[in-house]
């Protein structure tokens, strides 16, 4: 998961080697969700039928087919296939990675199991920034060196997976892997709709902080160092760990609420960070920005799942996901339209304006149900 964000500090050297917008780093950052969305829809379900270890190999090798393109680069198109590539990946590891950590656990170790996932994934997004940062500040070829060692972490990753048992007994051919359609029963939709705005809020404000912050920092606080700008991304995500492992001290159904608070806190954080140029207040946007998505985040899928009948629960939570990752995508993309004619900070304010709206409505019909989140298990 590392190697999905280690481009982020090195938008800015990427823009002065090939000469594109702001724009075109949305652009180039958001083809990444794309990328997720497409495995999500069309092989969401691999793992269970072809195994956890083919699914794993092959995202592996599609990281590295993506550190490839960024090695290659010569031009845009490189970094548009890049990070397509680093999309597909980051689809097959996020169901099969998970399921295969809650398969390998011990006895009574579930919990435990979820913990490491959760840790592992949102602990890699926020490795990758910070590992890019300080090699492209302190260390030679900032625009090789990342990669470089991106690859041989995805052949330490290989070699320790080869030596794991496959968990998967009844294996099926590749043949028989089908579309995950997606799916929303009536009895889940009363449920899933703040879950779904909650989830798409935080999704899109990590996707900001991860495409656009950089250069704000740059820009309008003259930070320039590489390492500094991939930290502030990197804790963020170091946040939202934290923000999902708390969930068990919160209580599944106060996370999902208290989350929206968060992010509306971030927001709000954010949006003085960019009219008073305070880089104090981008790190405190950052932190409890990330904290709230961790909580909302965990909080919506556990509501959504909880809600759920178990015949399609499975597409319940993909159609939950597709609607987070189309929140990296789209209002990315909308950010970068409005940067020319306003500005990084105007588009920025756009962008929290429209998002505070969102998540204040998803908290106003939270609270006006009660938690929104009756019969979640715990």
């Amino acid at each position: 998961m590392a190697g999905t964000t280690l481009p982020t500090p090195l938008y800015s050297l990427y823009q002065e080697k090939f000469g594109f917008s702001e724009l075109t780093v949305t652009v180039v950052y958001a083809v990444y969700a794309f990328g997720v969305i497409a495995v999500l829809l069309l092989t969401g379900n691999a793992s269970d039928t072809v195994g956890r270890r083919p699914v794993l190999l092959c995202g592996l090798g599609f990281a590295a087919a993506s550190a490839l393109c960024f090695l290659c680069a010569t031009g845009l198109g490189w970094l548009y296939a890049g990070r397509l590539l680093s999309g597909l990946s980051a689809g097959l590891f996020t169901g099969a990675a998970t399921a295969y950590v809650m398969d390998l656990a011990p006895a009574g170790g579930a919990a435990r199991a979820t913990l490491v996932a959760t840790a592992a994934n949102m602990g890699g997004l926020g490795c990758g920034p910070l590992l890019a940062g300080l090699l492209a500040q302190y260390a030679p070829w900032p625009l090789i060196l990342p990669f470089a060692v991106h690859l041989a972490l995805i052949a330490a990753s290989a070699a320790i997976l080869l030596r794991l048992p496959e968990t998967v007994r009844d294996r099926q051919p590749l043949r028989t892997v089908r579309p995950q359609p997606l799916a929303l029963p009536p009895q889940v939709r009363a449920v899933f709709a703040p879950a779904a705005i909650a989830s798409f809020v935080g999704f899109a404000l990590f996707g900001v902080f991860t495409s656009v912050s950089p250069a704000f920092l740059a820009q309008s606080l003259h930070v320039t160092n590489h390492a500094v700008s991939g930290l502030i991304v990197a804790l963020a995500f170091f946040a939202s760990t934290a923000g999902q492992l708390a969930v068990d001290r919160v209580g599944v159904a106060r996370s999902l609420p208290v989350g929206c608070a968060g992010l509306f806190l971030g927001l709000a954080l954010l949006a003085a960070a960019l009219h008073w140029d305070l880089l104090v207040l981008v790190v405190l946007s950052a932190l409890l920005g990330g904290v709230g998505q961790g909580l909302a985040f965990r909080g919506a899928l556990s509501a959504v799942a909880g809600a759920s009948p178990p015949d399609h629960r499975a597409a319940v939570i993909s159609t939950l996901f597709v609607v987070a990752y189309t929140g990296i995508s789209v209002p990315v993309i909308g950010v970068g339209l409005l940067a020319a004619p306003l500005g990084l900070e105007g588009a920025g304010l756009v962008f929290i304006a429209c998002m505070t709206l969102l998540v204040t409505t998803a908290a106003a019909y939270l609270l006006r149900r009660g938690t929104g989140a009756h019969g979640t298990p715990g």
